[in-house]
């Protein structure tokens, strides 16, 4: 029996580069590493204007706090550090390094000094941390602190091959040519957490990539390869968690709360080669396709790398581009300039013209179907959420837990009147959020003031 979840989409699977081996792009002459690629605080840059850097050096960290550090992905000379606006609207400073196309590699790049055997979490940890790594599968939540989140916690290790958007094949490709890299990175977290089976969880729309994995692990009981029903959104961690254990994970709960650690495959080969090799994350796969791609192609490419060349490498452009997404088209980030840099959550650069063009209405209303409530996988109220937040009800929207929507727009697809239900949520949980942190800084504010003051023994203030 296939593993599923409750509720979810069948949008057109569209993965054009399934049979497309990963290509290496040589590395460009100017790469732009923004100082922010992951949940957490931005980084603080470590160098300046008219240094020279190695490939693989820490080039920004982030001092206290949630985060992990950036690298440079080439050898050459600090160009600038500048200020640019994100997709998203927020200024982020990013480095830029002229490539002098040496290749040296940074003397901190090197395998720990450690046996496999005598290998502990914390070990794996400190490394997984200075390598910069990060949710490979566009979360970018960093991921030591996810290991660390599991430690003495978990029974399931659940590596995430489910690559449900449409489009994507990266993972796809990488259990296809590299499954040692993701094997042996399983390998090497069952140790670490004290656990002697892991799950490898993939769609059954993988066929190669399954047979590839059994034939690998065959006479092996250290690893289980689930096959799940291919529905969207699959790899989201709630869903997988519940397709493999029966567990629900329910608004505002962690996966170790429940036993689990969910990992992206690419982020298992990640801290494989941070931990065999010392290798940082300066490299990653990328899918380039859509309808406006010449040739839609498999890249291994480095990290900071405008996404116009990724294009051009492709062939260019055969009409002209509607909408640049990077990323899955259900969850992807629309970009508004062709030279915004990969970053580590860079999954696909997708291209379509104004024919893809779905929406047709500019004043959409509800027609009270039901369908978003039918296909929420979360088992939310869309519709109810998408009024009360146009009425500005945000009180009304948190009892109906807008945050747990986890924005994979099944509710915005398959909606027939084409309202914009996720991006109107989106913008309500920002405003929630917004006034959450303010309510924080208020308290802790009130905090320090109602503080008293100590005195010393001469009675003045210590």
């Amino acid at each position: 029996m296939k593993l599923s979840f409750k509720g979810g989409i069948h949008p057109p699977q569209s993965k054009n580069t399934a049979n497309c081996a990963v290509e290496k792009m040589p590395p460009p002459k100017k790469v732009f590493i923004p100082l922010s690629q992951h949940i957490g605080g931005a980084c603080v840059p470590l160098v300046k204007k008219g240094d020279i850097v190695d490939k693989g050096q820490i080039i920004g960290n982030v001092e206290g706090g949630l985060g992990c550090p950036v690298h440079a992905s080439v050898s050459g000379v600090v160009e600038s550090i500048e200020v640019k606006t994100s997709a998203s609207g927020v200024k982020i400073g990013q480095i830029v390094i002229e490539n002098d196309f040496e290749e040296r590699l940074s003397v901190d790049v090197k395998p720990i000094e450690k046996s496999f055997e005598s290998l502990t979490l914390d070990d794996v940890i400190e490394i997984t941390k200075n390598a910069g790594i990060v949710g490979l599968g566009g979360a970018t939540f960093p991921a030591h602190a996810k290991l660390a989140s599991g430690a003495g916690k978990i029974d399931h290790l659940i590596i995430n091959c489910a690559e449900c958007e449409p489009y994507i094949t990266v993972n796809h490709r990488l259990l296809l040519e590299q499954p040692e890299r993701v094997l042996r990175g399983l390998k090497i977290l069952l140790k670490v957490f004290g656990l002697t089976k892991g799950y490898i969880a993939i769609e059954d729309n993988k066929k190669d990539a399954i047979k590839k994995l059994k034939e690998k692990t065959t006479g092996t009981d250290f690893v289980d390869v689930c096959i799940m029903k291919t529905k969207y959104p699959q790899g989201d961690e709630r869903q997988i968690i519940y397709a493999l254990t029966g567990k629900e994970l329910t608004s505002g709960h962690l996966p170790f709360e429940v036993g689990c650690l969910i990992l992206n495959a690419e982020t298992v080969a990640a801290i494989y080669d941070a931990v065999v090799y010392g290798m940082p994350l300066i490299e990653r796969f990328v899918t380039v396709d859509g309808d406006c791609v010449k040739e839609p192609k498999n890249l291994s490419v480095r990290i900071g790398t405008p996404i116009n060349e990724l294009i051009e490498y492709c062939g260019g452009l055969t009409k002209d581009p509607y909408k640049i997404i990077c990323g899955g088209p259900m969850m992807g980030v629309a970009q508004w300039k062709m030279y915004a840099p990969t970053v580590k959550g860079t999954s696909a650069v997708l291209v379509f013209s104004n024919q893809n063009r779905t929406r047709q209405s500019d004043a959409p209303s509800c027609i009270h179907c039901g369908r978003c409530v039918g296909h929420c996988p979360m088992r939310l109220m869309p519709n109810y959420l998408v009024a009360f937040a146009n009425a500005g009800e945000l009180d009304k929207c948190k009892e109906f837990d807008i945050l747990g929507c986890v924005e994979c727009g099944c509710c915005s697809y398959d909606c027939p009147a084409d309202v914009p239900i996720v991006q109107t949520i989106r913008a309500a949980k920002g405003k929630i959020l917004e006034q959450m942190r303010a309510q924080k800084a208020a308290l802790n504010k009130s905090a320090v003031a109602a503080k008293p003051e100590k005195e010393d023994k001469g009675g003045k203030e210590s």
